[in-house]
C-alpha cells in the first residue's frame, strides 16, 4: 500500500489542512504581489478556510475513493481533488451568512461583518454595511473560482479527473439550487415539510455527502452499479445530517454551535422541524411558532417557548425518528456498495457522527 494513503487514513484531517494550507499559499502567492490591496481580502478567506471546519465533505470523498479501490499511487493527487471541496464549503457559507444576515460564524464575525467593522474603523467613505456585503460576495465568489483552481490542478492523471467533473458540476449547481429555494421558501412563507426537504436535498445532501461520495467513486474509476447506492447512501446520510442541523439551530448550545441560540428561527428558516410544528400545532402553539419566524428581536425567552412547543406538539421526536429512518436506510445502502475496508467502517463512523450530534 501506498505510504501517502495509509498515512492519510490515520490522520486524515492533518493532510487535508495541509493540502489546504499549501494550495492557499501558492494561490495567494501571484495576486499579493500584483495587488497588495487585495491583501485583507485573500488573508480573510485563508482565515476562515483553516480557522474550522469539520472537513466532512473531502472526509468521505476519500474515503469513497479507497472504498472503491483507488490507486494508491494517486494518493497525493486525490487528497488535492477532495480538499477542494472546501473551498466550495466556504463560498457556501460566506454567501450564506450574508444571505441569513448572520452576526458570528464559529463563534467569530461573519466575514460581511469583520469587513463592516473594517470600514467604520477606518472612517472611509460611504456605507460600512454596504462595504461589508461587497467584500463578502467578493471572497465568497474567490473561494469558488479557487475550488476549480485547486481541483484542476491535481496531480492526477486527465482522465481521472475528467471521470470525476460530472460529479462536481452537479455538486456546484445542486447547492446554488438548494440556496435559491432555501431564499425562495422564506420569500413565499412555504411552511410545508415537503417544501423543506426539497431545499435539505439540494442545499445540504447533495453537496455534503452524496456529491462528495460521487467525486470520491469517480476518482476511483467505480462503474455505475458501485456508484448508485453511494449516491442513494449520500443522500439520506445528508438529509439526516441536515435534519440534525435544524435540531442544533434552535436547541444547541452556542459554545458548541458557534451561532447565538435559536438564530435560524431569527432567521426564518423554513425547517422540517418548523414546518412539522405548524402542522401538528394546535391555533395556540402554532402562533408562537408563527411569531417566532424570521423574528429578529426574538429573546432567549422566546426561544425557550419555542423550544417547548416543539417538543409538546411532538416536532422534535417527529424529526428525530426521521433521522433514525434515514441512517438505517443509509447503511443498507453503503452495504450495497460493497465498499473495502477501512473506508466501510470509516463511513458508518461518519454517518454516527454526523447524524447523532448532541444539543
Amino acid at each position: 500500500m501506498n505510504e501517502p494513503a495509509t498515512h492519510a487514513d490515520a490522520d486524515l484531517p492533518t493532510y487535508l489542512e495541509r493540502e489546504l494550507a499549501w494550495f492557499l499559499a501558492e494561490a495567494a502567492d501571484e495576486i499579493r504581489r500584483r495587488e497588495p490591496g487585495f491583501v485583507t481580502g485573500v488573508d480573510a478567506l485563508t482565515e476562515f478556510v483553516l480557522g474550522g471546519g469539520k472537513r466532512l465533505r473531502p472526509t468521505f470523498a476519500w474515503w469513497a475513493w479507497r472504498g472503491a479501490d483507488g490507486d494508491p499511487e494517486h494518493a497525493e493527487g486525490v487528497l488535492r481533488a477532495v480538499a477542494s471541496l472546501e473551498l466550495v464549503q466556504a463560498c457556501a457559507l460566506i454567501h450564506d451568512d450574508l444571505i441569513d444576515s448572520s452576526d458570528s460564524r464559529r463563534g467569530r464575525p461573519t466575514v460581511h461583518i469583520a469587513f463592516a467593522k473594517r470600514h467604520a474603523g477606518e472612517n472611509w467613505l460611504g456605507s460600512a454595511e454596504t462595504f461589508g456585503r461587497a467584500a463578502a460576495v467578493l471572497i465568497g465568489d474567490l473561494a469558488l473560482a479557487w475550488a476549480d483552481d485547486m481541483f484542476d490542478t491535481a496531480a492526477l492523471p486527465p482522465a481521472t479527473l475528467t471521470a470525476a467533473r460530472p460529479a462536481w458540476r452537479a455538486m456546484r449547481t445542486e447547492v446554488l439550487a438548494g440556496q435559491y429555494l432555501d431564499v425562495c421558501t422564506q420569500a413565499t412563507g412555504d411552511a410545508s415539510p415537503e417544501a423543506a426537504l426539497r431545499v435539505s436535498s439540494l442545499k445540504t445532501a447533495a453537496y455534503t455527502v452524496q456529491r462528495p461520495m460521487h467525486l470520491g467513486a469517480a476518482l476511483a474509476g467505480a462503474g455505475q452499479d458501485r456508484i448508485d447506492p453511494l449516491l442513494e447512501f449520500g443522500a439520506d446520510v445528508g438529509v439526516a445530517f441536515q435534519l440534525r442541523d435544524d435540531l442544533l439551530g434552535v436547541f444547541g448550545d452556542p459554545s458548541v454551535t458557534g451561532k447565538p441560540a435559536g438564530d435560524d428561527l431569527r432567521e426564518g428558516k423554513r425547517t422540517l422541524l418548523v414546518a412539522l410544528g405548524l402542522r401538528q400545532a394546535g391555533p395556540r402553539e402554532a402562533e408562537v411558532i408563527a411569531n417566532a419566524i424570521g423574528n429578529t428581536a426574538l429573546s432567549q425567552a422566546d426561544v425557550d417557548r419555542v423550544r417547548e412547543v416543539l417538543i409538546e406538539v411532538g416536532a422534535v421526536a417527529a424529526v428525530e425518528r426521521r433521522i433514525e429512518e434515514l441512517t438505517a436506510t443509509s447503511l443498507a445502502a453503503l452495504k450495497r456498495a460493497q465498499l473495502t475496508e477501512p473506508a466501510a467502517g470509516r463511513l458508518t463512523d461518519l454517518v454516527a457522527r454526523a447524524t447523532q450530534r448532541t444539543y
